[in-house]
């Protein structure tokens, strides 16, 4: 009898354990399940909310942002070499602010043309052939062509062509 009792409450007792353990499963599944919905939902409420006006805004920061290129003439000149004779063949693109000041910088293309001729003839070989030299180069033309046509009109100067002899 006690050898038929052993197992009833084996039985019991495993049948007791097995039902915990179920019940520890479920609860650590509903848990996984319940936080994997409130990640999917504030995932989504983020992406919806920030994404759609992220587009908005970035169009409208790239609406203000477009700016229009002018090309200028090559501009061939003699350096201010004391050594010799050098030439610089140069191309430059202008980034406006606006398609007005793109026909501002048309009507005063003479002016800028002059400005940049003269800053160019001021410079030796040995300022001009460095990067940092280049850079300087492109900052100081900014500069001058914003005097002739206000302030912020130019945003960027770009070398298209650099030839040096």
């Amino acid at each position: 009898m006690a050898d038929e009792k052993n197992p009833k409450l084996e039985d019991e007792e495993g049948g007791e354990q097995a039902p915990k353990k179920k019940k520890g499963k479920g609860l650590i599944l509903i848990i996984i399940i319940a936080v994997a919905v409130i990640a999917g939902g504030a995932g989504a409420f983020l992406f919806f909310t920030k994404a759609g006006g992220n587009k908005d805004a970035k169009k409208e920061v790239a609406k203000a942002d477009d700016g229009v290129t002018f090309a200028l003439e090559p501009f061939v000149v003699n350096l201010s070499d004391p050594t010799g004779s050098r030439f610089l063949k140069v191309s430059l693109q202008l980034e406006l602010a606006s398609p007005i000041v793109m026909e501002k910088a048309k009507s005063k293309s003479p002016q800028i043309r002059d400005a940049v001729i003269t800053l160019l003839t001021a410079k030796t070989s040995d300022a001009l052939i460095s990067p940092e030299g280049k850079l300087q180069l492109k900052d100081e033309i900014n500069i001058r062509i914003n005097q002739i046509l206000g302030e912020n009109s130019v945003k960027n100067v770009y070398l298209t062509d650099f030839v040096m002899q």
